[in-house]
């Protein structure tokens, strides 16, 4: 099991020795706690990674033994506390709102999907990934982001358990 470390006050990552900078989200770091649906915080905590969505029309097949499938046009994920599917995936249409994965701006191309609120508390944060920066590493709504490339070079060595560890 691997542990890979987030430095919220440095907005690092570090995994595998090495060190490479990160978004977090645009509310800072919260205690996971205290996390709650669209603040935009980032939970501190040590959350299990789980597996991975990759956009086919971006990204190669991974050599990785984590599990992962590719995403498509309609997925999306419940942000809605109303909703019993609430922090899971979904297909649009959905009845309830929910975050589109299929987006045009490269930040979804690859997803890290993270242990955080599961089994799902309703209310207290969802779709909290791991995934890819926008360019100019604007913050995120309470993921952790890094350059997509370095994300690429990562995903083939990670596996199900390992821990991403987010410190304030």
């Amino acid at each position: 099991m691997e542990k890979l470390r987030v430095d919220c006050t440095a907005r690092t990552l570090t995994a595998f020795g090495e060190t490479v900078p990160c978004a977090i989200g645009r509310s800072g770091a919260i205690a996971a706690g205290a996390k709650r649906e669209g603040d935009g915080a980032t939970p501190i905590g040590e959350w299990p990674i789980l597996g991975a969505l990759l956009r086919p029309d971006r990204v190669a097949p991974p050599r990785t033994a984590l599990p992962w499938r590719w995403l498509r046009p309609d997925d999306g994920w419940s942000d809605d506390p109303a909703d019993p599917a609430y922090n899971r995936p979904v297909r649009h249409p959905h009845k309830f709102s929910a975050e589109k994965l299929w987006r045009d701006d490269h930040v979804y191309n690859i997803i890290i999907t993270l242990a955080h609120n599961q089994p799902p508390v309703r209310g207290a944060g969802s779709a909290i990934f791991w995934h890819a920066t926008s360019p100019d590493f604007s913050p995120t709504e309470g993921c952790i982001a890094i350059p997509l490339t370095r994300l690429i070079d990562l995903v083939p060595r990670l596996t199900v358990g390992d821990l991403l560890i987010i410190r304030p």
